[in-house]
């Protein structure tokens, strides 16, 4: 059996639509749907994501049981800048003293694992991360 991850739903604020769709437009990811209650968005290698309004209210905790957060990988080491660059620009916090390297993910000393990490309006926490040889 061959498999690989075919879609995820994230239960959000109706509201928060916009951020998603800009932020997923900035990661290069086309919209595959949107209305004013779900966006759907993919990426080039046939993975989507859905943003779609609850069925109840709850409040979401990356800390307790359930999903931590979501990584979005990118093939260089700059897009990382540029990911905390758009994300200064919208006024996003990020977190973690983010972006940074986290050797301790990595075993070779060539290698690195950079990444940025963020909240969206929802409190999903979000990575966007490079791993592969280190630049200077």
């Amino acid at each position: 059996m061959k498999s690989k991850l075919g879609h995820l739903q994230v239960n959000i604020n109706p509201k928060n639509l916009l951020f998603y769709k800009e932020l997923f437009s900035f990661l290069d990811w086309s919209v595959l749907y949107s209305d004013e209650n779900m966006l759907g968005v993919g990426d080039k290698n046939g993975s989507s994501l859905w943003f779609a309004s609850p069925l109840k209210q709850a409040s979401n905790d990356y800390d307790g049981f359930g999903m931590n957060h979501l990584a979005i990988a990118v093939e260089k080491q700059t897009e990382v800048d540029q990911a905390a660059a758009y994300l200064e620009e919208k006024t996003i916090t990020t977190l973690f003293d983010t972006p940074r390297h986290r050797p301790e993910f990595c075993g070779d000393p060539k290698e690195t694992y950079y990444q940025v990490m963020f909240e969206s309006p929802d409190r999903i926490l979000f990575e966007v991360v490079y791993t592969g040889p280190k630049k200077s």
